[in-house]
């Protein structure tokens, strides 16, 4: 039963706006940078504090992330640069969200909170840059626990649990350690493809 509800799932979060939005003359990489901006304007509510609004903003930029690629194989316009530009511009977006509320915590005395931003931030660049790294080598490079779709969610619910006290502050401990520690198991997975190659 579960089998034949992910396909219909699938397709009502993903194919049938993207087939609407197709339908309005859009590409997908305008549906990206539009993403991009969308991103952009949740980081400036989250900046002025209004975290459980930015919280449902997050979530729902999430899936507007998952548009653009379902465009693109609907249409058939799946190109080597449409994938760079993604990509590319889902690392901006990230960075966009935690600068946002990198901006709330730095109007106060939230040391921890700045830092673990800060963390987060890199980690989660360097998990996607591992990745890149990996796969540009031939390799592969996607292990670990919190890729994007989990971090978004892990984000999403620190948002919108933001009103209990040190809600927020858990995910950015989880998001903080646990992409650093994904990054840390994608190096030491290459390494050892490496290690098979060299020995070969």
């Amino acid at each position: 039963m579960i089998s034949r509800l992910k396909p219909t799932v699938g397709k009502v979060l993903s194919e049938t706006p993207a087939r609407l939005l197709t339908k309005a003359h859009l590409t997908p990489n305008a549906v990206t940078i539009i993403g991009l901006l969308f991103n952009i304007f949740t980081a400036w509510v989250l900046a002025i504090g209004e975290l459980f609004i930015g919280g449902l903003l997050v979530l729902f930029s999430g899936w507007f992330d998952m548009l653009d690629g379902a465009m693109a194989r609907m249409t058939g316009e799946t190109t080597r640069f449409g994938a760079f530009f993604d990509s590319t511009v889902d690392r901006l977006s990230e960075a966009a969200l935690f600068s946002g509320l990198l901006i709330f915590y730095a109007d106060g005395d939230h040391d921890i909170e700045v830092v673990l931003i800060y963390v987060a931030i890199i980690a989660s660049i360097m998990v996607s840059y591992t990745r890149a790294r990996a796969e540009g080598l031939g390799l592969k490079g996607d292990v670990g626990l919190l890729a994007r779709p989990e971090r978004v969610v892990i984000l999403t619910l620190g948002l919108l649990l933001s009103g209990i006290s040190f809600a927020l502050v858990v995910a950015l401990w989880i998001l903080s350690v646990g992409a650093s520690l994904t990054a840390l198991r994608r190096i030491i997975y290459v390494w050892q493809q490496s290690g098979k190659e060299d020995n070969s």
